[in-house]
């Protein structure tokens, strides 16, 4: 059987290793700071979320097992404080959950990335596409958005996304499905024009 990276990282975490978790938080901090964006339409505040999800990591990297992924425990730990700071920002309207997401200027959170190099004109329409895909993104139900970004940004299996979820595989693919369907209605302009060539499938 080849050998987990992540689940020896872990391995190493439980036993009090900082460079191990250093890793780890290297290689993930990213992707989950991205998933926590897109929810939470704040960067600072995903920033700050994310830090903490870390901090949760070494606090219970005992009760880590390896019969589960490492990225499925992420993730789940990842969307349960995630949906706290939901809650918690309901019960304090003064706060909007919807606003326009705040982005640094060097890392803005998209994830349905482009990366060829644009003209000027083809640019600012690329830009405009970002930002309509990203208001369709924030549009979605939580749980459909979500099942989404896993499994298109990180491919995660629909198996471990129901077990983040903590749903069936069935309704899973059902959210996935109803998700998509409807960013292509939102989307459908731009799909007929073909001006977005990554739509979901």
């Amino acid at each position: 059987m080849p050998v987990d990276a992540d689940a020896e990282l872990m391995r190493r975490v439980k036993r009090g290793d900082m460079r191990a978790f250093a890793e780890l938080v290297d290689k993930y901090q990213q992707p989950v700071m991205n998933l926590l964006a897109r929810t939470l339409r704040d960067e600072t505040e995903a920033e700050d979320l994310a830090q903490n999800v870390f901090v949760q990591i070494f606090k219970s990297a005992d009760r880590y097992r390896e019969s589960a992924k490492f990225t499925t425990w992420l993730y789940t730990i990842a969307r349960n404080l995630c949906l706290n700071e939901i809650r918690r920002r309901a019960r304090h309207p003064a706060e909007p959950l919807d606003g326009p997401p705040t982005e640094h200027a060097d890392q803005p959170a998209r994830q349905y990335e482009d990366r060829k190099v644009f003209s000027p004109p083809d640019a600012l329409l690329h830009g405009e596409l970002e930002e309509k895909i990203e208001e369709a993104l924030a549009s979605l139900p939580e749980n459909q958005r979500t099942a989404l970004l896993l499994c298109r940004q990180e491919e995660l299996s629909y198996e471990e996304i129901a077990t983040v979820l903590g749903c069936s595989v069935a309704a899973t693919k059902s959210l996935i499905h109803r998700g998509r369907e409807t960013l292509k209605q939102k989307l459908k302009p731009y799909l007929q024009t073909g001006a977005w060539k990554d739509a979901p499938k």
